[in-house]
């Protein structure tokens, strides 16, 4: 196997178990012999050691300022059971954390490095599991992977690769970024990757889901917000309530079940609201109270305002605003406007549950951010909850980099 040496003194944080050795810290790489490049191939197992030699552990090569992710400390080579031990354990925390149910069969199976699995997130859809792979190496390993999803997950039955977003777009991939690498017998042949998986349901907290895990954002479903739609179904009794950039209609469900008074669910996307009225009909086939929207949210609201129309409750859960440090600020900016508009629309009493899911922006900075905003418009906040991602999403307590979700609730006075 190939050897990275570290530079003295750059192996601390290995020693504090945390999994990335960044480019910088590596002095010098010894090929294996039987190495064809002149350089490692990006995914390929390398052993990690100290500048005293000191086995540090195995992790897959990858060309950019992240050189290394560690899979295995302390070893020199993964045992032969690797994959199956380690979505073995990360079955076994949702087990215990009371995920697998009957009236519950959508999860996070591995969350990256808070499942010691950097750059591999796999999400359950009922039978399914769908495999994003955020590394070379992970897209390497795919099939040994899938393997052992079968292998370990008693309701998995079929396996859906779905990384054409994910995979760093200069690395040389071989092998299909999408499709799937196990299908039972009860996935429809008719069912291609051009299509949507139609007849495809899945269960969460007992509302049912269309997910479209072929083309839909992400892994199909935002499984990151369960906790938080459960505590806006807890506050939407007899409110107004509105669902910004609402997707395939996750809070709107809950809303509905809790009592709302009426729901306007609100994307910029036509598919997403076509699945949210599916999703609606399915849940709520006699339901009056609920309407659908295709529009740019600030477009909408500033239209909603401009006619007077106000909420009880409003929902602000946006795509990622700065995906990397450089947009920060301007995704600071872009945090306060959409508060500020949505805070002034908010009813004396009423509740504004707003999140970000900017790894690069902090949890101080979004705050600040969300009370410029309440200034801004002359509005007193007070915090009812501070929100974050949920336990099928943890954080690796060496990892802190895995702390992404941030969520306020806000009584506006």
């Amino acid at each position: 196997m190939t050897t990275i040496y570290l530079k003295p003194h750059k192996e601390e944080s290995l020693r504090r178990f945390h999994p990335w050795v960044f480019s910088g810290a590596i002095a010098r790489v010894v090929l294996d012999a039987k190495h064809k490049g002149d350089a490692p191939e990006e995914g390929e197992l390398v052993c990690v050691h100290s500048a005293a030699n000191e086995v540090l552990g195995v992790g897959h090569w990858q060309v950019g300022s992240i050189a290394v992710r560690i899979l295995a400390f302390g070893v020199e080579e993964l045992p032969k059971d690797f994959w199956a031990e380690r979505i073995r354990a990360a079955y076994q925390v949702r087990e215990a954390i009371g995920l697998v149910r009957i009236q519950n069969n959508t999860f996070r199976l591995i969350h990256g490095e808070g499942d010691f699995l950097p750059g591999l997130i796999v999400d359950v859809y009922a039978d399914t599991a769908v495999v994003q792979a955020h590394s070379v190496g992970i897209h390497v390993c795919r099939n040994e992977i899938a393997e052992a999803l079968i292998a370990e997950v008693p309701q998995v039955k079929n396996v859906y690769y779905k990384s054409d977003d994910t995979l760093p777009f200069k690395a040389p991939i071989e092998g299909e970024k999408v499709g799937w690498l196990k299908r039972h017998q009860t996935i429809s042949n008719d069912v291609k990757q051009s299509q949507t998986a139609e007849e495809y349901w899945s269960i969460e907290n007992g509302l049912s889901f269309r997910i479209d895990w072929l083309r839909g954002q992400k892994t199909g479903f935002f499984v990151d917000q369960r906790e938080n739609r459960a505590l806006v179904e807890r506050y939407a009794k007899d409110k107004d309530v509105l669902n910004m950039f609402c997707y395939t209609g996750g809070f709107s469900l809950y809303a509905l079940r809790g009592g709302a008074k009426s729901v306007d669910s609100v994307d910029v996307s036509q598919k997403a609201i076509d699945l949210v009225n599916i999703n609606v009909a399915r849940n709520f086939p006699d339901a009056t109270n609920h309407r659908a929207v295709a529009a740019d949210a600030f477009e909408y609201l500033s239209q909603q305002k401009a006619e007077g129309k106000t909420y009880d409750l409003i929902i602000l859960d946006p795509p990622a605003f700065a995906k990397h440090r450089d947009a920060v600020k301007n995704a600071l900016r872009g945090y306060q406007r959409i508060n500020a508009k949505a805070i002034e629309m908010i009813r004396t009493g009423g509740l504004l549950f707003t999140f970000s899911c900017s790894q690069a922006v902090d949890k101080e900075a979004f705050r600040l951010a969300v009370f410029s905003a309440a200034a801004q418009v002359g509005r007193k906040v007070r915090i009812l909850h501070q929100l974050h991602q949920p336990q099928d999403h943890p954080i690796n307590i060496y990892h802190p980099e895995g702390e992404y979700l941030k969520g306020l609730v806000l009584y506006v006075e």
